[in-house]
Order: structure tokens, then C-alpha cells, then sequence
């Protein structure tokens, strides 16, 4: 390796033949290995710069405006053919504590190369490697069969992740019902619309993705492969069924909240109401006693103020008992 590449950006590069791997292969090697008939490389980079893209240019002879797209770490998922190559945009789905952490996987295909470029993206692509090494006969059908093996193993990720919302989905029922509405709850609510609006949005393009591969690009996807990308658009579709699902049961709980919340505030209104309506006689009866009138007859009589607060006290026990029996207080 020249002393300009950044190793740590270099993940695995190994040349295959018949499904067998014929070692690690530099950068620098790679279009002497590409002469030879019935050899591809399969490349594997993370955050890779511009200076290491343009090497990867050169070596694999990919079209200028891929390795633009590829610099720039903010792509929508797409597949684009470039001559006798294909370069295609993943997005990553991969479930931490409290949020789903997103990132992008950009392939590069071609009849002889697979060449895949991580940026944000927690997945391993080891395990993908040591699969396809252990089915020789299958990592013969060349660069097709790992390419379905690379959006085969993106696609399987994102059901653990629409699993976990949908157990946080679960904990914040849990909360409505159990406890009273609170804005923290509202608040997860709608991270949880947000991050379920985006694992959407990374998974419908996938399913036209699959679609267009398996009617064409023959000279890189052999008619036997095609079979498998249907097989990946059938599982696009039951992770879309279950994220309908659960934002359909988000909204309503959203509304649940909300009705909640409406509820809560109305038994204050009416709490508050009964109340002040029991300080209104109290208030009547000691206004009218406070405009101070030279001739009110009961004033002089001995038993005036005692009757007068027991009458007041008998009134508001009345009310009060009234309205609690309403429901009021």
C-alpha cells in the first residue's frame, strides 16, 4: 500500500475466482487483477475521502459523476447505471438506546468489482464476507450474487429496528393510559412519527431498486440471481406493512393523548367551577351585608350573626354536596 492511501479506511479488499478467494489484493493491483477472465474484486471502504475515491476511480474505471455522489455522504436510495456499471445508494437503519441511528451504504457494481463505500453506518459488512466465503458455489455467480447479498443483509436490519419502535411504541401506550398526559410523552410521540417517516422513506426506493434489477443489467446480474432480489422486495413489504401499522396506531394514540389531556383540563374547569360557585353565596350574603345601610332591621336583632353564618355554612354544605354528587368536585 503507497504511503498516500489511508489503510483505515480500508476495510477488506480480496480478488475471487470461481467463488474462491485468491487473497488480499492493494489498490494499486487491482486493474492488473481485473485482466484476468473469471476474477472480480470485492472492495470494502468506510468514510472514504476524496483522494481515495479518485484512486478507486482510476483502478476500477467508474464514471466521474458516481464518485461525486459518492463524496457527498447526504444521497436519497437509488440504483444509476453508468456504461457497464451500476452505482447504487442504501440507506443503513440500526437501533441504539433511544433512537435509530441512520447512515448510507454507495455500491459500486460492474461485471469483474463490487465496491462498497460506508458513511454513518454501524453495520459490520464481515459477516456478509464470511457468508459468501462459506457458499463458494454461489459467490461463483460473481459480483450479482454480493450485491444481493449486501441489500439482503441492509433489508434484514431494518426488521430488529421497526421491532424496537414498536416496543417503544408499546412502553409509550403504556404511559397514556397508566399515567396522566405529560409533554415528554407528546414529545416521543412525535420522534417516534419522525424516525418511522424516515425508516420509510430509506425502504420504499428499495423495493424499485429490486424491481429494475431483476428485468435488467443482464451483463451483471445473472438470470439465476434475479430470483433473489424478488425475494428482498418481499421482505421491503412486510417491514412497510408493519411500519403502516405502527404509525397508524401512533396516531391514534396521539388523539388518545390529546382526548386525554382535554379531559384532565375540563375536570379542573369544572373543579374550579363548583368551587367558585360555592364562595358565591359566602359573597352574596356578606355584600349584601356590606353596603352598610343605616335602617336593616335584622342587624339590632340578638341572633342576627349566628344565623346569618348558619345559614351561609348550611347553603354552601348543600351545594357542595350537590355537586359532588354530580361529579363536580
Amino acid at each position: 500500500m503507497s504511503l498516500e492511501t489511508d489503510t483505515s479506511m480500508i476495510m477488506k479488499c480480496v480478488a475471487y475466482k470461481h467463488g474462491i478467494s485468491l487473497g488480499d489484493v492493494t489498490i494499486e493491483d487491482i486493474s492488473e487483477v481485473l485482466k484476468h477472465p473469471e476474477t472480480f474484486v470485492w472492495l470494502g471502504l468506510r468514510e472514504a475521502d476524496t483522494e481515495l475515491l479518485l484512486k478507486i476511480q482510476e483502478e476500477f474505471g467508474l464514471h466521474e459523476l458516481s464518485i461525486e455522489d459518492a463524496c457527498a455522504a447526504h444521497q436519497r436510495p437509488k440504483l444509476e447505471e453508468y456504461g457497464e456499471s451500476l452505482f447504487m445508494v442504501l440507506h443503513t437503519a440500526a437501533l441504539s438506546e433511544d433512537s435509530v441511528d441512520f447512515g448510507e451504504t454507495h455500491i459500486f457494481v460492474g461485471s469483474q468489482f463490487v465496491v462498497t463505500v460506508r458513511h454513518g453506518s454501524a453495520l459490520d459488512h464481515r459477516k456478509i464476507r464470511a457468508r459468501c466465503e462459506s457458499m463458494p458455489h454461489q459467490l461463483a455467480k460473481g459480483p450479482g450474487f454480493v450485491l444481493y447479498a449486501i441489500m439482503d443483509f441492509i433489508v434484514d436490519n431494518y426488521v430488529p429496528v421497526i421491532d424496537g419502535l414498536q416496543e417503544r411504541f408499546e412502553l409509550l401506550e403504556l404511559a397514556i393510559f397508566e399515567n396522566r398526559p405529560s409533554r415528554k410523552t407528546m414529545e416521543d410521540l412525535y420522534e417516534l412519527k419522525r424516525e418511522l417517516l424516515l425508516l420509510k422513506g430509506a425502504i420504499m426506493p428499495v423495493i424499485d431498486i429490486c424491481n429494475e434489477l431483476m428485468r435488467f443489467h443482464n451483463g451483471i446480474i445473472p438470470k439465476d440471481v434475479r430470483v433473489y432480489f424478488r425475494d428482498i422486495a418481499d421482505h421491503i413489504k412486510r417491514v412497510d406493512q408493519a411500519i403502516d401499522s405502527t404509525r397508524e396506531m401512533l396516531i391514534s394514540a396521539m388523539h388518545v393523548h390529546l382526548t386525554f389531556e382535554t379531559v384532565r383540563q375540563n375536570e379542573v374547569v369544572k373543579r374550579l367551577a363548583g368551587w367558585g360557585a360555592i364562595l358565591a353565596i359566602p359573597t352574596m350574603v356578606f355584600s349584601w351585608y356590606g353596603m352598610n345601610f343605616k335602617h336593616m332591621p335584622e342587624l339590632n336583632w340578638e341572633y342576627s350573626y349566628p344565623l346569618v353564618v348558619g345559614g351561609v355554612i348550611f347553603g354552601s354544605a348543600l351545594l357542595y354536596l350537590r355537586l359532588k354528587r354530580a361529579g363536580w368536585l
